[in-house]
């Protein structure tokens, strides 16, 4: 399983268990030592995971951070944590005394759902009141789960971190920034836009007049380019279903009359229907045979494979990224569907999610 898979998989579990959560251990235990584990690091060797590391603050002593992640017998990552339902705008000031303490360079501020990363590119040896990354586990995005690679064990680099550190802050920022101005747009902001096409004098009332103008243009531009992009992949998705067809009507071999469904390709079915009973109705999950594989789909749509059964030769489950590549995972027997349950069930909620 690669990285963002273990990722998503986190994710999945934690939306189940957060009802039983109840307290900081808890969250702990159940959300942020798996994410811990996920970025490569034993939990359980000192060596790489410290917890209860003791930063002593001038003349107070023996004062912990809750994990040190340790490199070269040194601290490189500091961890605070909090309750997952507690809000960690109020907690930065704790971190931020162990911070100027110890050698590390990154300190990582979590209530097991939000994950937010900190370093000191305003003034050295002192952290930034504002992180220059943040993960939220509920609202995972791809470009995010790159940036979260590079704290990954095995490519954890500080100075390759540091780099893109003061980018990605400026980033955010600016993207908060938009965001806030294009809900309700300043008098700066309006002005800016407003010298571009009024020919007259930027009058009080001209930017009252405006206001709503330039609101409106955001959010149709936004709206615009949503439905460009929705219409670009539905028209590439019609051009694999032309080629397809065109290829099966070339191709005898291909045609429907050399298919045949087997006994373990319906059995397959079956399984993944049991897998997803509980997620979505079963009558929505319905199969469509190939010459080379055993596709099962949501809502008899072929942009909508659920996963693709290989049971000729070898044995596969498959399911398609994002990208529409396939992913494989071998398996022995049919009956070994039950082990990917997860898997079915984050295809079947990818869906749900784009509807």
């Amino acid at each position: 399983m690669d990285f963002k898979d273990q990722i998503l998989q986190l994710a999945t579990r934690a939306e189940k268990m957060l009802p039983q959560i109840q307290t900081e251990e808890a969250t702990k235990n159940a959300l942020i030592m798996p994410f811990i584990q996920i970025m490569g690091y034993d939990v359980f060797n000192p060596f790489e995971v410290n917890p209860e590391f003791i930063a002593d603050i001038g003349i107070k002593k023996g004062e912990k951070v809750d994990y040190a992640i340790m490199k070269d017998g040194e601290p490189a990552i500091l961890i605070e944590c909090k309750h997952h339902l507690e809000n960690l705008d109020p907690h930065n000031s704790q971190l931020f005394r162990y911070f100027h303490t110890t050698k590390a360079k990154f300190g990582l501020l979590s209530n097991g759902m939000v994950y937010r990363f900190y370093t000191d590119l305003v003034e050295k040896n002192k952290m930034d009141t504002t992180p220059f990354f943040e993960f939220k586990l509920s609202e995972i995005k791809d470009v995010e789960i790159l940036e979260l690679k590079k704290f990954h064990k095995s490519y954890f680099d500080v100075e390759n971190i540091t780099n893109t550190a003061s980018e990605l802050k400026y980033l955010n920022e600016l993207k908060a920034l938009l965001t806030r101005e294009i809900n309700a747009p300043s008098e700066n902001f309006v002005a800016f836009f407003t010298k571009q096409v009024y020919p007259g004098a930027i009058t009080a009332k001209v930017k009252e007049q405006f206001t709503p103008i330039v609101k409106r243009t955001f959010n149709q531009l936004i709206s615009d380019t949503i439905s460009d992009r929705l219409k670009s992949a539905l028209n590439q998705e019609k051009e694999k279903d032309v080629q397809e067809a065109i290829k099966i009507e070339e191709d005898p071999e291909n045609s429907l009359s050399n298919i045949v469904t087997t006994e373990e390709e319906i059995e397959g079915y079956m399984i993944v229907k049991s897998i997803l009973r509980q997620t979505i109705n079963h009558k929505r999950i319905t199969y469509r045979d190939a010459q080379s594989y055993f596709a099962i789909l949501l809502d008899d749509n072929n942009r909508k494979t659920i996963c693709r059964l290989y049971l000729n030769n070898k044995k596969y489950l498959v399911i398609l990224d994002d990208n529409k590549k396939e992913v494989k995972y071998e398996i022995q027997s049919v009956d070994e569907l039950f082990n990917h349950a997860d898997k079915l069930i984050d295809s079947v909620r990818k869906f749900e999610k784009k509807a």
